[in-house]
């Protein structure tokens, strides 16, 4: 099978996109519709939002914005009925959505480890039991976006770098019970991308230049498009080589050094 330059087109393909508002997820949905994709958007950051709607729809796209707490599986429902109504189907889910805050295990309550289980597991749940029904008998693609502390120690985020493993751990399960439905199913684990929630970030990685979120989106373009049509239940690293450099740091002087030296 030749794969040209239209394969990685989107054409008329619908995305659901979570967390769109602003980052990451803003630029994985202008991303897709620039690419022929209509968009359905939701977030809780309602004029963001529509902000991004507008973006979409200056592209020359559909956008359909829901303004929801992607943890509420009630609401996801109704959402994904407003889809359904919208555009008839699902061809392409990304759960973007999540977050988490700096705490040392032990000061986390049973309260915060609660939404952080809600945010970053639980809403991905809701959403792919509310859209996988959705999607044609032709297949689909699933993209969560977890992060480079999904395969590593996170001092500080022990709840949040779990639940974004576990989101690893369920996408190889799904990849295997989707698969008969060709519904393909991976994951992005981005570090280092700065974005509105997190703020600028130094550059402290193999390569010798920050990331942006449009690395992220152009690696969601991959994995929704025809071009990754036998990848699935993989995650792509889109992480300037922080994984692969694993306890190593550039020094000050150009080199290498390991952890516990000194990098300047």
């Amino acid at each position: 099978m030749s794969f040209g330059p239209e394969r990685v087109l989107l054409t008329d393909r619908v995305a659901v996109v979570t967390g769109a508002a602003v980052g990451i997820g803003r630029a994985i949905a202008v991303a897709f519709a620039r690419f022929g994709a209509d968009l359905a958007l939701c977030d809780r950051d309602a004029e963001n939002l529509d902000d991004a709607g507008g973006e979409v729809a200056a592209l020359g796209r559909r956008a359909h914005a829901g303004v929801l707490d992607v943890r509420d599986a009630d609401a996801v429902r109704a959402f994904a009925e407003q889809v359904q109504r919208e555009f008839g189907r699902v061809d392409i889910l990304v759960n973007n959505a999540g977050g988490g805050f700096a705490a040392p295990f032990l000061d986390v309550n049973d309260k915060g480890q609660d939404a952080l289980v809600r945010e970053n597991f639980t809403s991905v749940t809701n959403f792919v039991r509310a859209c996988v029904p959705l999607m044609p008998a032709t297949g689909g693609s699933i993209i969560n976006v977890t992060s480079i502390e999904a395969h590593r120690a996170a001092p500080g985020y022990a709840v949040y770098s779990a639940m974004k493993a576990a989101l690893v751990s369920l996408s190889q399960t799904l990849a295997l019970e989707l698969g008969d439905r060709r519904i393909r199913v991976n994951c992005i684990a981005p570090d280092v991308i700065p974005t509105p929630g997190v703020g600028e970030m130094p550059v402290k990685t193999p390569l010798p230049y920050a990331g942006s979120v449009d690395d992220v989106a152009a690696a969601a373009l991959f994995l929704a498009s025809d071009w990754s049509r036998f990848i699935t239940g993989a995650t792509i690293h889109v992480d300037g080589g922080n994984l692969a450099a694993g306890g190593w740091g550039r020094a000050a002087s150009g080199g290498w050094v390991t952890a516990g030296e000194p990098l300047a």
